[in-house]
């Protein structure tokens, strides 16, 4: 059966709501894309914005002939390299997780036309007041991390190595301690930093290594189709769709169950984390995967994994707010401090990270470190 014939579109870009700061890339992306509507069945007048995320990366959304829609990524590339996401993409699916196809990709000019994955996150659906309820979802996102934890092999993904960990760990004293807080990162502080960042990183090293998201938690994983528009006859998809996997690295089997249930956005009671984090442990056993024969041991490994993962993200999250403009995500640091206070307690060793965290808190009277402010 032919194609069906591209209604005329003359003015293509006329109902889209998207800005665009650099006029030269505005006309690029349109000749682009009307270079692509004949070819991929595009409705280029249907053109809106997606979402945004915590980089330079934007996504829009444009419907088809078929009925159904697409993403288009725009990513400049002085500011973002596309050939991670385009290699992680294809890892995804070779595991048989769903991730959205590449259709195509204009990889000079920074734009790549998706597969979409639907509108609704995991975040979006899930029961906040009522944590059993989400098993579901959760026994969904866990298979999903088996299968990409199974198709792991070294030397594909970059290493999480400890001096990545390191200077992931250095954004807390440079974001969150210096800029946020205005705390002078110097003397004992400094001392008492540089010996826990030591002993978090040698910990977290001693776990296996498997293939990483970095970044798993619900916001990054979507639940596919169109809830106002069932395709007749197709039965709905049983995975969770994955999103937002161009950081991925081969580094500690910890740490994407570690984020999935420290996540950056919600939080959980401790028998909800300790549940689900013992439903990921069985599964994985099963599979084969090498975690630890002892829960306990391997939740402890957990802990230390989300340890490190908290201390970057505060400092993530201030450099969003003090260097790129966006306030929302420090909003959201309490939350961080909570999940690092909470590990840092559970352990001896970290009772001098704790000292530090409470009194730059204001939690606790002063602890002897004596500070100066920058």
């Amino acid at each position: 059966m032919s194609s069906p014939a591209l209604r005329p579109d003359p003015n293509p870009l006329a109902t889209s709501d998207i800005a665009w700061a650099d006029p030269g890339r505005a006309a690029a992306f349109s000749s682009w894309l009307n270079g692509l509507a004949g070819p991929q069945q595009l409705r280029t007048a249907t053109l809106r914005m997606a979402s945004a995320d915590a980089s330079f990366r934007r996504y829009f959304r444009i419907d088809a002939e078929d009925g159904g829609t697409r993403i288009i990524m725009d990513a400049p590339p002085d500011k973002e390299n596309c050939k991670p996401f385009v290699q992680i993409a294809a890892l995804l699916t070779q595991a048989d997780l769903l991730a959205p196809r590449i259709l195509d990709w204009d990889e000079a000019r920074g734009f790549l036309l998706l597969t979409d994955l639907g509108t609704r996150t995991m975040m979006q659906v899930l029961h906040a007041d009522e944590p059993q309820a989400n098993l579901p979802l959760y026994r969904k996102a866990i298979d999903a991390l088996v299968r990409w934890q199974l198709a792991s092999q070294p030397g594909v993904l970059p290493a999480y190595d400890a001096a990545l960990l390191r200077r992931e760990l250095e954004l807390f004293p440079d974001w969150y301690l210096a800029r946020h807080r205005g705390v002078a990162v110097e003397g004992k502080l400094r001392g008492t930093l540089d010996q826990m960042f030591t002993l978090i990183v040698e910990r977290n090293l001693a776990s296996p290594s498997v293939y990483v998201h970095r970044d798993f938690m619900p916001r990054n994983l979507m639940i596919p189709g169109d809830p106002t528009r069932p395709t007749a006859g197709q039965a709905p998809e049983e995975r969770l769709g994955v999103l937002d996997f161009q950081d991925a690295v081969y580094g500690p089997i910890t740490y994407d169950i570690a984020s999935l249930m420290r996540d950056a956005f919600l939080s959980w009671d401790e028998d909800f984390v300790l549940d689900i984090t013992v439903r990921y442990w069985q599964a994985a056993r099963q599979a084969g995967l090498p975690v630890h024969d002892d829960f306990g041991e391997f939740f402890r490994a957990v802990e230390w994994m989300g340890l490190q993962r908290h201390l970057k993200v505060a400092g993530i999250f201030a450099r969003l707010t003090l260097r790129d403009g966006k306030p929302k995500y420090l909003a959201d640091a309490p939350r961080f401090i909570a999940y690092i206070r909470a590990t840092c307690a559970r352990y001896a060793e970290l009772k001098p990270l704790l000292r530090l965290v409470d009194e730059v808190e204001g939690v606790n009277e002063a602890s002897g470190y004596a500070f100066g402010r920058v």
